[in-house]
């Protein structure tokens, strides 16, 4: 038994030695007229992810929609609001939109990757308000999508504001809660075991 407990550690110790050398980070948001601000009417519905490859510096976008009111104009990530999943804020990304969002339709999805360091993946008044350089938009943006500061937006023709959107929220990698499951169980196993042998 002993050893099993032992082995179980250091099966917990490689985990967490894994997890914290993870590279990609994941947010996502379900996108409605609801969550704009103001609030509408829109019965669409949509989602995204958007992972951060902090190795690379790339960010990919992935957004599927449907039920729009109005054909798409725009869509972009605004950053970075002054509370957490609350407001308005300019838009931290490429203008007038994201290259090749499907524009004029009322459904759709769309795939794309950006060059965090690289100025066209940003709006240049966000480059300018954030400190001026690339670096220092791309550390701005990092940190409002860490603290729920940031939203992805699509606006149509029917609501010129933003039809739909959604404040990207992190989603712990699949590890993590796997390492803290097999903690919490070998923990449950030692106190039984401990338990058993009195």
């Amino acid at each position: 038994m002993k050893r099993l407990a032992l082995s179980l550690c250091a099966s917990l110790l490689l985990l967490c030695a894994g997890a914290a050398h993870a590279d990609i980070i994941r947010y996502e948001a379900a996108l409605s007229g609801a969550a704009e601000d103001p609030p509408n009417a829109s019965p669409a519905t949509g989602f995204t992810t958007v992972f951060i490859d902090d190795a690379t510096n790339m960010m990919t976008v992935n957004a599927s929609f449907s039920g729009l009111m109005g054909p798409t104009t725009a869509s972009h990530i605004h950053c970075c609001t002054v509370d957490p999943f609350d407001g308005t804020a300019g838009v931290a990304t490429s203008l007038p939109t994201f290259p090749a969002f499907p524009l004029g339709v009322t459904s759709g999805s769309y795939t794309e990757v950006f060059d965090l360091l690289n100025a066209s993946t940003y709006n240049i008044n966000f480059i300018n308000a954030n400190g001026g350089s690339v670096d220092s938009a791309r550390l701005a943006l990092l940190a409002g999508l860490a603290s729920g500061r940031a939203y992805l937006n699509i606006h149509t023709s029917a609501v010129r504001a933003g039809e739909i959107r959604g404040f990207l929220t992190e989603v712990p990698e699949p590890g993590s809660v796997m390492v803290f499951g097999i903690g919490v169980a070998s923990l449950a196993m030692l106190r039984r075991r401990r338990a058993y042998v009195r």
